[in-house]
């Protein structure tokens, strides 16, 4: 298999997706925050910095339409829609990003920086209140679209 990142002489490039059909693409990625019960009813509460989900809603969705100003040879992808959900659970939060875009390439990146900044948003805004937080099982779950087609349960 070739890494479509690198030349023959194994010199970092762009993927050229010139020659690709612009397709529908989505991609959901979820990830995991480990949090106190106490840092969790601040959640519940609200806080001094303010809601902290809304906040970290903000700065996924503003990470998915940046990724590639964080990840070196992503392209710009012109999002069509991300969305950010949050499962809050006895001892942490389920953070699900889902991106959806019409390109020649995206969607997996961005779905997964979103997860990545949103959680740690949340890791900023409560760790006053946790020094035990542990963000981790940071993952794509599913994308459609695409030539190599659609993968669910990832």
């Amino acid at each position: 298999m070739e890494l479509n990142h690198f030349d023959g002489n194994g010199n970092a490039r762009m993927a050229d997706v010139s020659n690709k059909d612009i397709t529908l693409r989505e991609a959901v990625a979820k990830g995991r925050i480990k949090v106190s019960p106490a840092a969790l009813a601040l959640i519940a509460g609200g806080n001094k910095k303010g809601n902290v989900l809304t906040t970290a809603t903000v700065a996924g969705v503003l990470a998915a339409k940046r990724t590639f100003e964080a990840i070196p040879m992503c392209h710009v992808v012109a999002l069509d829609n991300v969305e950010i959900n949050y499962e809050l659970r006895a001892d942490s939060i389920e953070i699900t990003a889902k991106t959806v875009c019409h390109g020649r390439t995206g969607a997996e990146m961005e779905a997964l920086h979103a997860v990545s900044v949103a959680a740690l948003t949340i890791y900023d805004m409560l760790k006053a209140a946790d020094k035990s937080m542990a963000i981790s099982d940071i993952r794509l779950v599913s994308k459609t679209g695409g030539k190599s087609g659609d993968v669910f349960n990832i």
